[in-house]
């Protein structure tokens, strides 16, 4: 009996100290695997859908084919893995009604993970019903993981990460120009203030910075935005549309990705993948073509200096590093 006793003793105790070790490898370790890859953060940024149901093909607009294109995105995000959320930044319908608004909701409504919205030029009616704030009481009302009273906020996607949509839009007057106001641009520096730690992701319809000159689009105090930026040092990924175009640009830890437009060539969105690591992030950008390709052949056949909006290839599918 005591040789028995005295092996189940140095078996506890085999067990007991393997614990421990393991524990302490374990201590060790996972903030090491944790910064060497799990903290990932993967969303899709759709742009310019410019929906419509009822209105005929424009000039470079394929407004006929914009329900199918749609829905095609968003089984193009549904069948990929691991998405974490889409936003939809800015001219989600073509015109500002609130018949094509509910229309395009119901489409949205079918994905497979939550999603939000930031203003397009063409989502606001001047002096009309369709105001920046029934836009987003519509949106709301049938979307609950968009719960915003503001027309403008932040949201955490995950641990280390901020995610901050704007408003660009100019709703006193007839303009395709963009600007951010003084209060916004004062809450907008608290919230990069409280966000010391965090990946910062910006979500906005006009770009800070132009993928091509156009100063009918632009965004009329971009060199205020910009510098207050330049204040942090956070790694910034900042998402836009408006101009349909596939472009990027790194300025120092800073990332300004310019997106396409689904109802015109290249009839396209983006899957961005951000792996957050201890002295660095890793950004990776994917260029998702929608598959109708007799609509975006057509489409292309419509512009002149399709490979403007096109862009190289480390525009449309690239990895890029940007330093804590």
């Amino acid at each position: 009996m005591r040789k028995k006793y005295v092996k189940q003793k140095k078996s506890h105790f085999k067990i007991n100290f393997l614990l421990i070790i393991f524990l302490i490898f374990a201590i060790v370790k996972i903030p090491e695997v944790y910064s060497a890859g799990f903290n990932n953060l993967k969303f899709a940024q759709i742009s310019d859908a410019h929906f419509s149901n009822y209105e005929k093909n424009t000039s470079f607009k394929m407004l006929e084919s914009s329900p199918d294109l749609l829905d095609d995105a968003i089984d193009q995000v549904n069948s990929t893995p691991k998405i974490n959320f889409v936003m939809f930044t800015g001219d989600l319908i073509n015109m500002p009604y609130e018949k094509q608004l509910n229309a395009f909701i119901k489409h949205a409504n079918k994905l497979c993970c939550p999603w939000y919205a930031t203003f397009g030029n063409h989502d606001i009616s001047i002096g009309g019903y369709l105001s920046k704030k029934t836009y987003f009481d519509i949106i709301r009302s049938q979307n609950p993981d968009f719960t915003t009273t503001e027309r403008y906020y932040s949201f955490v996607p995950k641990r280390g990460y901020k995610a901050i949509a704007l408003d660009t839009t100019i709703d006193s007057e007839m303009t395709s120009q963009g600007i951010i106001d003084e209060e916004q641009l004062a809450w907008l520096d608290n919230e990069l203030k409280s966000a010391k730690n965090s990946v910062i992701i910006i979500f906005m319809h006009v770009p800070i910075k132009q993928p091509y000159k156009s100063d009918n689009h632009r965004l009329r105090n971009s060199e205020e935005v910009l510098a207050l930026l330049n204040k942090y040092n956070n790694p910034m990924v900042i998402c836009s549309g408006h101009y349909h175009s596939v472009k990027v640009f790194q300025q120092g830890n800073k990332l300004f990705v310019a997106s396409p437009s689904l109802v015109s060539f290249p009839n396209a969105f983006r899957i961005v993948n951000i792996n957050s690591q201890k002295n660095k992030i890793i950004v990776d950008l994917y260029l998702k073509e929608t598959r109708l390709e007799e609509v975006q052949m057509r489409a292309k056949l419509r512009i002149i200096g399709s490979s403007l909006l096109y862009g190289e290839e480390n525009d449309r599918n690239a990895t890029y590093e940007l330093k804590r």
